[in-house]
């Protein structure tokens, strides 16, 4: 049961082999061979200790599709039976006992077991370990594997933002970035019945932000004044510090500005921009089981699917380097 890992030793890479022998399988643990994993830009960033807290060696990969290898004893074998093919997202566990698991919130838990940080054995390697089966999620037949593998972040991040601000079919949207998290949020809310606008500071994204579903594309650099008062929610996907003032003003009265995208800096913005409007700026995180399942149904009957490039395992030096700078169109997918 020897896994082959791909790990890199010193912040920045590159990346070495690394073998290691797991465990024994605890009760509710699952073991899943891995056939894709995405390459996301949280894994660059812990790969290049860009927040201080990484650990060497380091195997990173959190948005993992493969086939169950073995599940412990006491795993619903129903569900998830040996040879199924399931996603082990950026959440493996969590303790399912406190106030915010039990009432449907895994993500907020204290002790939630986070795939790219637990104990630094992530899935880029022939097999990942989920520490509880219900975060290892069936994929839907209908989704291919190199799709399916980055919906297990970068969807669940953007779709948990809809649905828990009460996004509806009839209000204004904007969707600010077209990356990574930007390009699945508009389809999401396109499919969702909204009224979309991608606004973005790279002028030639205005076609491909069209396909993706949007029906008006704003220029970030020719100003939002033009924008202002139109939109019930805004989700920012950038990881940028952005003129918060001026999207604050593009909201419209009791709008919403839900921000998943880490800025680099504080948030800077005038106290009646917010107030007058009685409007809201708020977080968001990836999702619960039940969410993540709900995304990934939703993803298959409407037809959302990330634009992936795919890299053999062998290129992931180079898989990390093309998110690194910003080069994806618009997910990375390793193939195993």
């Amino acid at each position: 049961m020897t896994v082959r890992a791909y790990a890199v030793e010193r912040a920045g890479g590159p990346v070495q082999r690394l073998e290691y022998e797991p465990e024994p399988l605890g009760p509710l643990e699952v073991d899943v061979a891995v056939t894709h994993c995405g390459v996301c830009q949280t894994d660059v960033g812990m790969v290049d200790d860009a927040h201080g807290y990484s650990r060497y060696p380091l195997v990173a990969g959190h948005e993992a599709v493969g086939v169950i290898e073995a599940v412990g004893s006491a795993v619903d074998g129903g569900q998830l039976a040996v040879g199924r093919r399931v996603g082990v997202g950026a959440v493996a566990g969590a303790c399912f006992a406190c106030e915010w698991c039990l009432s449907g919130r895994q993500y907020l838990c204290a002790d939630k077991d986070d795939t790219v940080l637990r104990g630094h054995r992530g899935a880029f390697a022939t097999r990942v370990r989920a520490s509880d089966w219900r975060y290892v999620q069936p994929i839907p037949d209908s989704l291919a594997s190199e799709h399916a593998a980055p919906l297990l972040c970068a969807g669940i991040t953007v779709f948990s933002a809809i649905t828990r601000n009460g996004v509806r079919p009839t209000d204004r949207v904007a969707v600010v970035g077209v990356g990574g998290l930007g390009h699945l949020a508009i389809q999401f809310l396109a499919k969702w019945g909204c009224q979309v606008t991608a606004i973005s500071s790279t002028a030639a994204k205005a076609d491909d932000s069209r396909r993706f579903g949007a029906h008006e594309f704003v220029a970030a650099e020719e100003g939002l004044q033009r924008v202002s008062g139109s939109f019930d929610f805004i989700l920012s996907t950038v990881s940028a510090d952005l003129p918060w003032d001026a999207y604050l003003a593009a909201l419209r009265p009791h709008g919403t500005l839900c921000v998943v995208g880490v800025p680099h800096g504080p948030f800077g913005f005038q106290p009646l921009s917010l107030l007058l409007g009685e409007k809201r700026l708020v977080g968001g995180l990836v999702g619960s089981p039940a969410e993540n399942r709900r995304m990934l149904d939703f993803a298959a009957r409407h037809g959302i699917r990330p634009a992936v490039e795919t890299f053999p395992v062998a290129r992931l030096d180079e898989a990390l380097d093309h998110v690194r700078h910003g080069r994806a169109r618009y997910r990375a997918v390793l193939e195993f």
